[in-house]
């Protein structure tokens, strides 16, 4: 049975998501394979979106959780000027193919992230704690330049009063976060703007595209 906030994986199999998808290299190629294919399908609405803030970083972008590079290789098409690396875990680079003008190297999120000049987090944070996304967060602070750098968030930005034109499917995806993880949610702009102030990052705006997904674009403090 599912305990506590309905968490059903780890009470099922003994491990969190991310760990099972580690020991079974078969459901890892599926998880893998799945978002992939959830990134095709994202990035002409967040390339089209924010066009304008992927012309303008001026040197190298990093794919925090970026599975296997699928994303990162639609921004280098379409922004040759970007030098992209696409940075997950180990189970999940092993798997990943070669993409033109995109280098993989594996690590932790909560780790030795590269030093970059903007990290893209896509749809990575709703799958943890405000605690760890504070941690995230920090991290990804000390990466980029203080007066220049940014983070590039992709997630659902759900309205307070759930009347958004895409708030079910935001609601959906609570639902699925609650199910998978320990501790996963979406978020309103509220509680997205207090994570990312907590987390060393003093402005931010909301760019709205035309999909389910928001973009937030942050900067150190």
């Amino acid at each position: 049975m599912c305990q506590g906030r309905w968490h059903c994986f780890q009470p099922v199999h003994g491990c969190e998501i991310i760990d099972f998808a580690q020991k079974n290299p078969k459901f890892n190629k599926m998880f893998n394979d799945a978002m992939a294919c959830t990134a095709k399908l994202e990035a002409e609405g967040i390339l089209w979106g924010y066009r304008d803030g992927f012309s303008s970083i001026n040197g190298s972008l990093v794919d925090v959780g970026g599975g296997t590079g699928e994303m990162a290789a639609k921004i280098v098409k379409a922004h040759p000027h970007v030098k992209a690396i696409n940075f997950d875990l180990p189970h999940v680079i092993t798997t990943a193919p070669m993409h033109q003008g995109v280098s993989h190297v594996e690590g932790n999120i909560f780790g030795a992230i590269p030093n970059v000049d903007a990290i893209l987090l896509k749809r990575v944070l709703h799958g943890f704690s405000d605690e760890d996304c504070i941690k995230i967060l920090k991290n990804c602070a000390k990466k980029i330049p203080k007066k220049t750098g940014k983070i590039i968030i992709v997630e659902h930005v759900l309205e307070p009063n759930g009347n958004g034109p895409f708030d079910e499917t935001g609601l959906v995806m609570d639902l699925l976060m609650m199910i998978l993880t320990s501790s996963g949610k979406e978020r309103t702009e509220l509680d997205w703007k207090k994570l990312l102030k907590e987390g060393g990052f003093s402005h931010h705006k909301i760019i709205k595209i035309p999909a389910f997904l928001s973009i937030i674009e942050a900067h150190p403090a």
